[in-house]
């Protein structure tokens, strides 16, 4: 970038389009048992992205090689997505191999933090690698503090650490109050849930 006034002016043109001033890298957790979590995540990636930032989201737990409509909108407009797991904890069939998954999805998240070539970057559902131990609330935490100061960290899931989210910067808890499955029997939908 050139010195003097064309450079300020090179500069203040950047600043106007992607609106980032004073950035300061924030730790985002989205938690508790009511939908949305991913949802918001989601929502603050494309507006990141709208903003000629760079972003990547990292899903844990999800199917490696989903086709959810989040990594078809990707696919199409260029985000980078990537699922690693054997879906649900819970229908797992082997645990072992689901940590492992989730080891070597935390490895990758771990390389995309520190490189530091991302504006934003999304842990999707990553608190259940930590609940079940797969991945250190420890060692997360550490490597948090090592990204560049002016990246942003979103980390989704139910039963955040407490660890967490005393050291996130922002914390919201989704509350069910209502669910259509419980209330109706109506099972999860292309488009809403997946």
């Amino acid at each position: 970038m050139t010195q003097g006034a064309g450079g300020e002016a090179q500069a203040e043109g950047a600043e106007a389009r992607t609106g980032r001033r004073n950035v300061t890298g924030l730790v985002i957790v989205n938690t508790g048992n009511g939908k949305g979590k991913t949802t918001a995540a989601l929502g603050v990636l494309f507006r990141a992205w709208g903003r000629g930032m760079n972003v990547r989201m990292f899903q844990f737990i999800k199917n490696t090689g989903s086709r959810y409509g989040e990594q078809r909108a990707a696919e199409k407009i260029g985000l980078d997505i990537s699922a690693l797991g054997d879906g649900f904890t819970w229908l797992s069939k082997d645990l072992d191999h689901s940590g492992e998954l989730a080891a070597e999805q935390w490895s990758n998240c771990k390389e995309a933090i520190l490189h530091g070539g991302h504006d934003l970057v999304v842990m999707d559902e990553l608190t259940y690698a930590l609940q079940f131990g797969w991945v250190s609330t420890e060692e997360l935490i550490e490597t948090l503090k090592q990204r560049p100061q002016t990246m942003h960290v979103i980390i989704t899931g139910r039963g955040a650490p407490e660890a967490l989210v005393e050291y996130a910067d922002l914390v919201t808890e989704m509350r069910e109050i209502k669910h259509p499955f419980a209330e109706k029997g109506i099972k999860a939908q292309p488009g809403i849930e997946f």
